[in-house]
């Protein structure tokens, strides 16, 4: 087992969860409720790494993020590093491939919301930040949660654009997929079974917490 790129993926899941978190919650929100211009295209956006082949999300992340890019280039001027093959650029990469898992069972859950129970929130005097702290967001917590399970398991397993954006870099952007990839590169199947296994049962739990979730975030 290779401990350093188990370690290095679960913070990662973790980061990306942790960030995604309270911009998918405003954006879901917004796409349940909202009828804005460009609505539908904004949706077909945050689909697409979803339908994409990773390679070629990964061609674009890197391009987007390499020096020669206004992004690259804002982010050596501050830190003094690159951003493609590092650690922080993993974690942009993961943000982007993981926006559709994060959003859209959220936005399921807060499209479930009757709009009836909010005005009646409000006719009872509390304020919209009330309302959505006291009633939204305990009736969309199963669709949050399934989408944090979903989020951390797909960040775990991903592998084309952690490979294309972070490279192989030990402690750094080697991941456990890309440890699994190196060991079946190395003949060695019994690392490889090990760490697979792993991940197979960790993505089982997460699939079998965003069923019961949904079970749980059904017609009330």
């Amino acid at each position: 087992m290779d401990w350093q790129a188990l370690t290095l993926s679960l913070k990662l899941a973790a980061a990306t969860a942790f960030v995604l978190l309270p911009f998918s919650v405003w954006l879901a929100r917004r796409l349940a409720w909202s009828r804005f211009a460009g609505q539908g295209a904004l949706e077909a956006a945050i689909m697409l790494p979803l339908v994409l082949p990773p390679t070629v999300l990964g061609y674009y992340l890197l391009l987007g993020f390499g020096g020669a890019s206004p992004l690259g280039q804002a982010y050596h001027a501050l830190t003094g590093r690159a951003l493609v093959f590092s650690f922080d650029g993993l974690l942009l990469a993961s943000l982007v491939f993981n926006l559709p898992f994060a959003v859209q069972p959220m936005q399921r859950a807060f499209a479930a919301i009757p709009r009836e129970v909010r005005e009646a929130a409000w006719v009872s005097g509390l304020s919209r930040w009330q309302t959505f702290l006291r009633i939204e967001l305990p009736l969309a917590w199963p669709g949050i949660a399934a989408a944090l399970a979903l989020t951390f398991a797909h960040t775990l397993g991903e592998f084309g654009v952690v490979l294309m954006v972070g490279g192989n870099l030990p402690g750094e952007t080697k991941t456990i997929a890309i440890a699994i990839y190196d060991q079946v590169q190395a003949f060695n199947d019994s690392a490889a079974a090990g760490m697979s296994a792993l991940l197979l049962g960790l993505s089982f739990v997460a699939v079998m917490l965003v069923y019961r979730l949904g079970r749980r975030g059904g017609p009330r």
